[in-house]
């Protein structure tokens, strides 16, 4: 036995010395491992931009058909294709020779009735006097004086005549209704045209400003009508190949309406922008960003955060 114990004592001494050696290399290894850093960020309370973005396309304030009011051979175009017009600019020649012709007509009547109610008007002045002598009866003078009035008023038909004569030679001149681009001429010179034809002569389109229409949910009213309240809504507009690029000018919502469309759900926005230089034309496809307000928050940046498993 105590044979046994002289052999096992050397053996414990290996194995508590193993360990001390185990023990102060691990120690060594710590202290060697620097300690790991932290950095501290101050979140700050800012006031940010409340932005929506709904799509929308451009359309024309104003867009107007050029249409003949007269019937007749289009003698000239007079107006470049795709340029710019100002309202009043004269853009078709009608050939005005028979309207002229009515016109000398209908003065030509004017005279002659002019020329009726100066002869009855002396006539009446001789009756009368020849009444009071008896030479004539008193319904021959009422006769003429019925004449008369009669023939004053001819002379209001015919200068009635003269005025729609003017009118319809003026018709002549197809002026422009609006100031607008003008786009290609739908008749060309030479070709009969008539007032109830379907086919306009041009068309005008204003494109400054334009407007920007867009679609909003029904179910997200009130709390977009809230939002609007009281503030000037402003609108950029993004547009091209996936929307890259944005408008330089601003636009201001100019319309909300009342009603939400009972097929889709939803109710029309409309803002109004300029558009100097022709850049946004109507039926274009855009992306509006709605600026409905501020709000206070903390921002958090995004290496301050991470997402866990769950989201």
């Amino acid at each position: 036995m105590i044979k046994a114990m002289h052999s096992f004592i050397p053996f414990l001494a290996s194995v508590f010395a193993l360990q001390l050696c185990t023990t102060t290399a691990y120690a060594a290894q710590e202290q060697q491992q620097p300690a790991t850093s932290v950095s501290m960020i101050e979140v700050k309370k800012q006031t940010i931009d409340i932005t929506e973005t709904l799509p929308a396309r451009i359309s024309s304030p104003r867009q107007a058909e050029v249409r003949p009011q007269v019937n007749g051979i289009v003698m000239k175009r007079l107006f470049k294709e795709g340029a710019f017009v100002e309202q009043g600019d004269q853009l078709f020649q009608i050939d005005p020779a028979t309207y002229e012709a009515s016109l000398a007509m209908a003065k030509a009547e004017v005279k002659s009735a002019e020329a009726t109610v100066k002869s009855l008007k002396s006539k009446v002045q001789r009756y009368k006097q020849l009444v009071k002598t008896r030479n004539v009866s008193v319904q021959e003078y009422d006769d003429v004086v019925l004449e008369l009035d009669q023939a004053v008023a001819q002379v209001a038909v015919a200068q009635t005549q003269v005025d729609i004569a003017e009118l319809n030679l003026g018709y002549t001149k197809v002026y422009a209704p609006i100031s607008g681009q003008i786009g290609r001429s739908l008749i060309t010179e030479g070709a009969l045209v008539t007032a109830s034809q379907t086919q306009p002569l041009a068309l005008i389109t204003q494109l400054d400003p334009v407007n920007v229409d867009m679609q909003k949910s029904g179910f997200q009213l009130y709390e977009f009508r809230r939002q609007l309240q009281n503030n000037d809504v402003a609108v950029d507009i993004h547009y091209g190949e996936d929307y890259t690029e944005t408008y330089p000018l601003q636009g201001k919502l100019a319309f909300f309406d009342v009603n939400i469309d009972q097929t889709t759900g939803s109710v029309a926005l409309r803002a109004e922008v300029e558009n100097p230089d022709s850049v946004l034309l109507p039926g274009m496809y855009v992306q509006a960003e709605v600026h409905t307000g501020k709000k206070d928050v903390f921002l958090v940046p995004q290496r301050a955060s991470t997402r866990s498993p769950d989201g």
